[in-house]
């Protein structure tokens, strides 16, 4: 990517939105192990609640410091990791492109996700905004950090899938 697409507003949150569906596809169509390929290899990654956010704590319910720690989850979760089969759907909406500085892009977007268990109705699983900070490379875009913050007063359901 140039420093002229990069600085091209327009042209960045059309990339953005492209990225941010494909990120949704991979996860809703359960390629778990292609998700990690969609961050650098010292991102981090967390899901944490907006009343943690807003006070400054770290502490959420997913927290990957790294790539491999990604890899990590994915293997868990194929492997190790017992639940009941599950699909879910992800609406990403209102990207928005907040500050780009060189090579690295801060977005922001929402998001809801809904999940569908094969015994009862859909239902909104969480809903909240991805706080982003990517990196532009040769290869495309990747995310250097992604804080998923979640306005649910409680998860409903364990937390199996990334968000």
């Amino acid at each position: 990517m140039t420093m002229t697409e990069i600085s091209d507003t327009p042209a960045l949150r059309a990339r953005l939105r492209d990225f941010y569906d494909d990120y949704a596809y991979c996860l809703d169509e359960d390629r778990l192990e292609d998700w990690p390929g969609f961050f650098t290899e010292d991102c981090h990654y967390r899901v944490l609640s907006r009343e943690n956010h807003d006070a400054g704590l770290p502490l959420g319910l997913i927290y990957c410091m790294n790539k491999n720690m990604l890899r990590d989850r994915v293997t868990a979760l194929r492997e190790t990791t017992m639940f009941e089969p599950r699909s879910l759907r992800h609406f990403i909406s209102g990207v928005r492109v907040l500050e780009v500085q060189g090579d690295h892009i801060v977005a922001q977007a929402n998001f809801a996700v809904m999940e569908s268990l094969s015994d009862r109705e859909p239902t909104l699983n969480m809903v909240g905004r991805y706080l982003d900070v990517l990196r532009a490379t040769p290869e495309g875009l990747a995310f250097s950090r992604r804080d998923c913050v979640y306005d649910n007063y409680r998860v409903r359901t364990s937390l199996i899938v990334p968000i």
